[in-house]
């Protein structure tokens, strides 16, 4: 049983600070909408680590909008609405394509610098699944770190944000359900409560579900776990991407060979040196991911193999060293030369399509409780995103959350309250054991391919799990861990009430798309338990 609060502590007792806008995390989502809000109101931004340390940071392919006259948004539209299997919500959709050319200006506006060619246009490339061109990026193939630079830089200069380093928002205080603040840990350990009108959940994804993950290790699944607890609404969380193409060499990790590779000309091969995507799509390596990723599984089990090649042998030295240079440098340091070896890739957890549900201004179920970026679940990815649509969510739902922020009440009179659970005081448990069988399990029984029997056996697992919820516990380590423990459940238990496979879900045992009983989402919550839901549109 999933408790509301997993540490004890007095609201009285507490040292309390107040602002008007508490955010959580410090990726695009959580920097975009802490300087967006900063504009009229004080904020306080909480990373867990430090400011630079997000999944952004490690975003390789680029940003997606329209910017070129041969495109439109109703081509973006129709690209990101066939992507997502039929679940996207149309309107979310709508808004993601309309209104991301012109938060792109923004993030321009605000330091980021694309690549340009030498006539000083931006440079488009394309991704899978995507018709035409339209993805802007940064230093070739570090567009994260480019983007996470400047905002960073602009979040310093502002005298209206006050950034907690190295603190961990543990738990949002509710008070007739509506949020009114959270309960954050310092690096020392103290507990205080952050008193906060509104509070923003821009924790990013959930890559550490698994144990091999495209995400770095603060991918904890933190604002599915806090909304869940705070009484929030969690949408559609069995879709998982996993990425096709994760460098897979001994000693190294996985690392993310960008889509972008395969949007300049490379290909795939099996373990025989044979190029298979043909069999598998018309788009061939430019697939949607999922369809990419479930190609190379099945090619892997064929050939008694662990991993596939990908190829861009046949491209020039110049297009690969400037288009990427993070990719061919990491790579380099394990002795592969993109420019004349075939790189050894397997799929790895990547993105998480559903997350903490919102409206269209980002807000959730429980009223003042916002969500941002991979966090949340918007409607716009429905089964499987669109490459690069992440970084555009992102900045217009931030934009929107902020406008909605402003149309806010002043808070009630809190409550003051205690927690006092009945934790057994002498029993511990090793977080980093149970965190790797988490992981272990999430791998073999709730991956690329699922059935039945797996994932019973999974959840059976994952629920025997729930009883480290009450040993007593401390510390930023032990929180992640309930935090994946808490998505771990919600996801399994979605996959295996989802009996058809579609976008990022594949179930063995139903390996075809129901559109008469599944064109639908799946929804938990605390009070509700689990609800079904439609909104789909239907692709033409």
């Amino acid at each position: 049983m999933i408790p509301r609060y997993i540490v004890d502590f007095d609201l009285q007792a507490l040292p309390r600070m107040k602002t008007d806008v508490a955010v959580i995390g410090a990726g695009i989502a959580g920097l975009y909408t802490a300087l967006q809000t900063s504009e009229y109101a004080d904020v306080v931004l909480i990373s867990k680590k430090g400011l630079d340390d997000s999944n952004t940071r490690w975003a390789q392919g680029g940003i997606a909008a329209v910017t070129a006259k041969s495109d439109s948004p109703e081509l973006h539209r129709q690209d990101t609405l066939v992507a997502g299997a039929g679940l996207s919500s149309f309107e979310a959709v709508d808004v993601l394509v309309h209104e991301g050319p012109e938060r792109l200006k923004e993030l321009i506006a605000y330091g980021t610098e694309f690549d340009r060619d030498a006539e000083g246009r931006y440079e488009l490339t394309q991704e899978g699944a995507h018709s035409k061109r339209r993805i802007l990026h940064a230093n070739g193939d570090a567009t994260g770190a480019e983007i996470v630079r400047a905002l960073s830089a602009r979040v310093k200069e502002q005298p209206n944000i006050h950034v907690l380093e190295h603190h961990f928002a543990i738990d949002v205080i509710t008070q007739d359900g509506e949020s009114v603040g959270v309960i954050v840990q310092k690096p020392d350990g103290e507990l205080f409560f952050l008193e906060a009108k509104a509070t923003v959940l821009a924790t990013g994804g959930a890559g550490q579900l698994y144990r091999y993950t495209t995400n770095p290790d603060i991918a904890t699944a933190d604002g599915i776990g806090i909304a869940y607890r705070a009484g929030a609404r969690i949408k559609d969380v069995e879709f998982i991407q996993f990425h096709p193409t994760a460098l897979y060499y001994p000693g190294a990790p996985r690392f993310l060979i960008s889509e972008a590779v395969r949007g300049e000309g490379a290909i795939l091969r099996n373990s025989n040196g044979e190029r298979f995507m043909d069999k598998y799509h018309p788009q061939k390596e430019l697939a949607p991911r999922d369809i990419v990723a479930r190609a190379i599984v099945s090619e892997m089990e064929q050939t008694h193999a662990s991993f596939v090649y990908l190829d861009i042998t046949h491209e020039s030295e110049e297009l690969i060293k400037h288009r990427f240079p993070t990719i061919y440098n990491f790579c380099l340091q394990y002795g592969l030369d993109m420019v004349t070896d075939w790189i050894p890739v397997a799929p790895a957890c990547h993105y998480i399509m559903g997350g903490v549900q919102t409206d269209l201004h980002g807000e959730t179920t429980t009223k003042r409780l916002f969500a941002c970026g991979e966090a949340s679940c918007t409607g716009v990815h429905g089964a499987n995103r669109l490459a690069s649509n992440s970084l555009s969510e992102a900045v217009v739902f931030g934009h929107r959350i902020s406008e909605r922020i402003k149309e806010l009440s002043e808070l009630p009179v809190i409550r003051t309250f205690s927690v006092t659970s009945k934790r057994r005081e002498h029993r511990t448990f090793n977080t980093r054991e149970q965190r790797v069988k988490l992981q272990k399990l999430m791998l073999r029984h709730v991956s690329v391919k699922r059935h039945e029997k797996g994932l019973k056996k999974a959840l059976a697992e994952l629920e025997r799990m729930e009883q480290y919820y009450h040993f007593q516990i401390d510390g930023k380590e032990a929180f992640e861990f309930f935090n994946l423990l808490n998505a771990a459940v919600l996801t399994t238990k979605a996959a295996l009430m989802r009996e058809e496979s579609r976008g990022g879900h594949y179930r063995i045992d139903f390996p075809n798309k129901d559109d008469l009983i599944w064109r639908k989402h799946l929804i938990q919550s605390v009070s509700e338990g689990v609800q079904e839901e439609s909104d789909q549109y239907d692709v033409e």
